[in-house]
């Protein structure tokens, strides 16, 4: 069953004049180093992974705050590339009352960019 889905699309320029700290306030190290190692292409990396955020913050019907920070919900790549959410804290908590508590949850992330834009769409699904 769908519990939820989500999209957001972001103009990857507006992470040019980012602070290397806040940066580091936002996305986690592994992202850092996933963005860094394409440098030509960075700001678009940074630009995913932040929808990928919001995109799974609207899926479950909420946003960053008290029960959820920045490094709750952060974006891995799988050994075929394939880019993949990790949920912890207080999102996975969220997610958990959202699903009512299924044994199996299923959250599909698909990102996409093109020229100054990135996107990501979130399916939230329980087995």
């Amino acid at each position: 069953m769908i519990i939820g889905i989500g999209i957001d699309l972001v103009e990857s320029g507006r992470f040019l004049d980012w602070s290397a700290f806040k940066k580091q306030r936002i996305f986690t190290k592994k992202e850092l180093e996933y963005a860094d190692n394409d440098n030509a292409n960075s700001e678009k990396h940074l630009a995913n992974f932040w929808a990928a955020r919001e995109a799974f913050l609207k899926a479950i019907g909420t946003g960053f705050g008290e029960d959820i920070s920045f490094s709750d919900v952060s974006v891995v790549h799988n050994d075929a590339g394939c880019p993949e959410l990790i949920i912890a804290g207080g999102a996975r908590t969220v997610l958990k009352e959202r699903t009512n508590g299924a044994e199996e949850v299923r959250v599909h992330l698909s990102l996409t960019d093109q020229g100054d834009y990135s996107a990501a769409m979130v399916i939230i699904e329980t087995l």
